[in-house]
């Protein structure tokens, strides 16, 4: 894919959705972080169900802590790795208080030492929560961009930095949100949905799906 059709495939994005934004439900950076730790390999619905509960009863670093790692794994006990998160997360707490203040801070170093934090989420909070210009790249946005051609790169890391590189300026700090919801919905793992894809004719993917409700044509 070459600059001008990179710089197609953003323009159509942004068309089709002028403001994107996380799925997850959060009030406060705090609780945005505490949702990006519990989406990992886990569903925004799961953690929604989750978090509606957990951030009514317990909306603060002090509060979660509060409930030690027993009482918070009541709340999440349905999501995948329940426990580890809950320890996490009960360490996460105490770091924000003892360090921060309570407040999540704006810096990837101080992001990346709490525990549970690793650079996706780190990227996710500094997008979403202080508005940089940084892309995490899970497992939706890995696929897109090296299904489409956009950006290719065999880890995560690798794609990011491409991604970094090559997406326009002007698309840089939505680009996260608009690639991870095109993959959620449209360029999905198993059988991708290309016949109502917006950038389908850009796409270097040579396996492309049809309408499986089209009439064929006599």
């Amino acid at each position: 894919m070459n600059s001008a059709q990179r710089h197609e495939v953003f323009v159509r994005l942004r068309s089709a959705n002028p403001e994107p934004a996380t799925e997850l439900a959060y009030a406060t950076n705090f609780q945005l972080l505490i949702a990006v730790i519990l989406s990992a390999q886990a569903t925004d619905k799961s953690v929604n169900l989750a978090t509606g509960k957990l951030f009514a009863d317990a909306p603060t670093a002090q509060a979660i802590l509060a409930l030690g790692e027993d009482g918070l794994a009541g709340y999440i006990n349905r999501i995948g790795l329940h426990q580890t998160k809950a320890r996490n997360i009960i360490a996460t707490c105490r770091q924000l208080l003892d360090l921060h203040g309570g407040e999540v801070p704006p810096s990837r170093a101080a992001l990346e030492a709490l525990p549970g934090v690793g650079r996706k989420t780190a990227n996710v909070v500094l997008n979403t929560a202080f508005g940089e210009a940084t892309i995490a790249v899970d497992t939706h946005i890995f696929r897109v961009a090296n299904r489409t051609g956009l950006a290719a790169g065999k880890t995560p890391l690798a794609v990011e930095r491409e991604l970094l590189k090559v997406v326009p300026e002007e698309f840089k700090l939505s680009a996260h949100h608009w690639l991870i919801l095109h993959g959620r919905y449209v360029c999905k793992a198993r059988r991708p949905d290309c016949w109502r894809c917006a950038i389908a004719d850009l796409c270097a993917w040579p396996e492309k799906t049809v309408d499986p409700y089209a009439v064929p044509e006599r």
